[in-house]
């Protein structure tokens, strides 16, 4: 597929911010299953500095100061994406062989995936989450089979209610509630898979909805997605360190690389934490209002010409 993404960022301030310093995680990667046409971030208003790199996880990330009295900030991330479906996974390797592979021992050589086993800012591994778990882990099961069934269980479990949770609700809530939206799944399951000592990590990016029958498509009716992938270190062994497998419970979807050709990623982490769209630091503006807003739809044109302007 081809898709466009447009995702617009908008505050209003009240009293005005006199300076400002932000982070924005919002330029798609190339991956093995995703190719970057085009991408533009366009900042109103104008930024005093504006500069690009790439964060520990290889993310694209972008830094801008604005060092003037605003009342209001949009930014505006326009992407071109050409999508690829997934490839057949032929994983076996047992969950747990790739649990102990991953304990500490003196003198093992470190392994990059081996921290997105541990705990991170809203992922806490433990007992309530490795009960939830462990019908799934079966000795010997292929890991990628217990992953693809947990992955089931909490979509079947858990349901999607929009404004059900915030930022900040602890995965432990979701889960003893069984409801909140994809990044409380995404959490919840992170949170299992580490409490069973296998890497996993928080994925975030897009996903192309379809209106209902007969119903136009919206512009900035859509949403950012959020899912999960798990590491299988004979997948990385056969494809040159591309072992990581998707899982997108909110949906039910799983695939190498990616659930699908209609998913775009954006960047990965440990957690929401690390790979929030924007953050930022403002003197001023004590108040403040917040709209998002996301289109992403189907794109035959080669460039980004047609969108809209700020």
């Amino acid at each position: 597929m081809r898709l466009r993404i447009t995702h617009d960022t908008a505050y209003r301030y009240e009293p005005a911010v006199l300076t400002a310093m932000h982070m924005v995680h919002l330029t798609p990667p190339p991956t093995r299953c995703q190719d970057r046409l085009d991408a533009r971030l366009q900042v109103s208003p104008q930024p005093t500095s504006i500069t690009e790199s790439l964060d520990v996880y290889r993310n694209v990330r972008t830094f801008f100061e604005i060092a003037g009295s605003h009342d209001s900030l949009l930014v505006r991330a326009s992407s071109l994406v050409e999508t690829y479906p997934p490839e057949p996974a032929g994983s076996t390797i047992s969950w747990d062989a790739v649990r102990d592979s991953f304990v500490y021992h003196v003198g093992a050589e470190w392994h990059p995936a081996a921290e997105f086993i541990y705990p991170s800012t809203y992922v806490h591994p433990g007992e309530v989450f490795a009960d939830y778990a462990r019908p799934s882990f079966a000795p010997g099961r292929p890991l990628i089979d217990a992953a693809r069934e947990l992955m089931q269980r909490v979509h079947e479990d858990f349901t999607y209610a929009s404004h059900s949770t915030e930022i900040s609700t602890p995965a432990a809530e979701a889960l003893a509630q069984r409801r909140g939206v994809c990044q409380d799944f995404s959490h919840v399951m992170l949170a299992c898979l580490r409490s069973m000592g296998v890497p996993a990590r928080y994925v975030s990016g897009y996903l192309l909805t379809q209106p209902p029958p007969g119903q136009p498509r919206l512009v900035g009716s859509d949403a950012s997605h959020a899912w999960v992938s798990v590491f299988l270190p004979d997948l990385a062994a056969q494809a040159g360190g591309h072992g990581w497998y998707d899982l997108d419970p909110t949906n039910h979807r799983d695939g190498w690389s990616t659930p699908g050709e209609d998913f775009v990623r954006l960047a990965v982490g440990r957690d929401y934490a690390d790979i929030s769209p924007m953050r930022g630091v403002i003197h001023g503006g004590s108040g403040h209002h917040l709209d998002v807003g996301v289109t992403v739809e189907p794109c035959t044109a080669a460039t980004l010409a047609e969108a809209p302007p700020l």
